[in-house]
């Protein structure tokens, strides 16, 4: 008698591109908290008035607001890497956003600037756990195939968080109160926190690390970047080392250095692991995203520096002028997700590079009577440009990298672009000042006493003061065309960074030729596997 045999119905494979829903879900969590982190940067930066006026602060005191996030959140970003191998992506970015949050809330109930400060450099410090992990998930648990969707994705969140910070800022600070810059975080902040905890479940916890941390390694790590990124912040405002203060924190960083570096090459377990420089598309990766992190923090703080100060806008004029920007890089963030899958990233970092060099040699242009719209086509430059040349620059920095290595990786590339910016906006602090001084020395040589043309100027400024007004009309003249020579010098600066942006961008666009192509299928970590 013949026996039947039963055979299962056979499960169709799944494909190589599939994608499970419940970690999609998860990681858009996870973007939105590192949304949140980034934001929150430079949400403040347009309501500082407000804020002083309300905690009863000094001007001197008032900027350490923005800089004890930025020195707390500049350590805690590479720690990120080895915190996530010991803890996982689950505790660790729950227990980010969950800080973030209480600490926001903090924020909101300082009743004056010392603890202000002290909360600020908490929100920062825990927040910026966050930021790597988001990098690091894309890489890992997504297939090379998904990368045109997740990469501009998060390249988005990355460069349209900051340009519109003051934006939301002071639309914020008008409506409300300065308190809700801070209180508008706690709810998202916990719901982000709950998703976290019951999404995340991308890899394993490895607490022998524990045992291993290298409390040396932190020790030096935080001298050396938190040293470092005071001195670049507070460094052009109080002439660099001639400051007992800046010259402290200089010998802080040196040292800290010192001891950093000596600890990443011998210790079993360095805080940071420096092996993934030695990938070339990393390395050059690295050095793009630094370049990224002077234009994208240098023209989010010179746009409204500008606007401010010739054109007298306010809080909430300068946040609508700015977010043109925002709009071009969200129209954008598609197209270079479909460039991305058909052109060689060096052509579309080329095409970057080179737009953004135009938008910033448009500026060199410049006169005091440019409102928005004669700055409406750099921004949309500004920002469209971002987009195309954070899309590769993310595929070439993390795209090849092995899954053990880019934890680690995706902090030393996220530090890349937050460094780029404190020494873009130190620099350009420093031009700023020493080019003003310049330009107002040779104006002021053509307004002399002994000047014809000044000498016909000050008669007609004189003649229309006493005209249209009763007051003295000599001294009015001349504090009006001392006035004029301050704002023209002023302008002559400002268009100098301009020009030195423009060189910059327009060299690395020849720069990226040197960069070998990357493989056509990047294993990206293993592809989610």
């Amino acid at each position: 008698m013949a026996t039947a045999t039963l055979t299962a119905p056979a499960i169709p494979a799944r494909p190589a591109d599939h994608m499970e829903p419940r970690r999609v879900i998860a990681f858009l969590t996870m973007v939105f908290g590192m949304f949140m982190a980034i934001l929150d940067i430079q949400i403040v930066s347009a309501s500082l008035t407000d804020i002083q006026a309300g905690l009863s602060a000094s001007a001197d005191e008032i900027p350490w607001v923005q800089t004890s996030y930025l020195v707390a959140e500049v350590i805690m970003i590479p720690l990120s890497g080895f915190l996530s191998r010991m803890l996982s992506t689950r505790v660790l970015f729950t227990i980010a956003a969950a800080g973030f949050t209480g600490a926001s809330a903090l924020c909101a109930t300082a009743t004056n600037i010392d603890q202000m400060i002290v909360y600020r450099a908490i929100q920062g410090f825990i927040g910026g756990g966050m930021i790597p992990s988001v990098f690091a998930a894309a890489f890992t648990i997504f297939p090379p195939s998904r990368r045109a969707v997740v990469t501009p994705m998060i390249g988005l969140v990355a460069t349209m968080a900051p340009t519109i910070g003051p934006t939301i800022g002071g639309y914020i600070s008008h409506a409300f109160s300065w308190h809700w810059l801070f209180l508008i975080n706690v709810v998202p902040g916990v719901l982000v926190a709950s998703a976290a905890w019951a999404l995340i479940d991308f890899d394993k916890p490895n607490l022998g690390l524990f045992s291993k941390f290298d409390w040396w390694g932190l020790i030096g790590m935080g001298g050396f970047l938190g040293g470092l990124e005071y001195v670049l912040e507070e460094g052009p405002n109080h002439d660099w080392l001639q400051d007992q203060a800046v010259l402290v924190c200089a010998i802080v960083s040196a040292t800290g250095a010192v001891l950093f570096f000596w600890r990443a090459f011998t210790a079993e377990e360095p805080i940071v692991d420096l092996k993934a420089f030695t990938n070339v598309n990393f390395a050059f990766g690295s050095i793009f995203s630094f370049v990224i992190g002077i234009g994208l923090y240098g023209l989010t703080y010179l746009y409204p520096i500008y606007l401010g100060r010739i054109r007298g806008y306010d809080s909430m004029m300068i946040g609508n002028a700015l977010f043109v920007s925002g709009l071009a890089m969200f129209a954008a963030a598609p197209v270079s997700g479909v460039l991305s899958r058909k052109m060689d990233p060096r052509i579309m970092m080329m095409i970057g590079f080179l737009g953004f060099a135009a938008g910033t040699w448009q500026m060199t242009h410049m006169t005091a009577d440019w409102d928005f719209w004669e700055i409406f086509v750099p921004q949309i430059l500004r920002g469209a440009s971002m987009m195309l040349c954070m899309v590769p620059i993310s595929n070439i920095a993390l795209g090849t990298l092995p899954p053990e290595r880019l934890k680690n990786a995706s902090g030393l590339f996220n530090l890349t672009r937050n460094l780029g910016g404190a020494v873009g906006l130190a620099l350009i602090n420093t031009v700023l000042v020493n080019r003003n001084a310049f330009h107002f020395a040779r104006l002021s040589e053509h307004v002399q006493w002994g000047s014809a043309e000044a000498q016909t100027q000050l008669q007609n400024m004189t003649r229309n003061f006493e005209t249209y007004s009763g007051m003295d009309a000599a001294s009015a003249a001349i504090s009006q065309l001392a006035g004029m020579v301050h704002q023209q010098a002023a302008l002559m600066s400002f268009i100098d960074v301009f020009y030195l942006l423009t060189v910059l961008f327009a060299s690395l666009a020849l720069f990226v030729m040197l960069i070998r192509k990357p493989p056509e299928s990047a294993s990206g970590g293993g592809g989610g596997h």
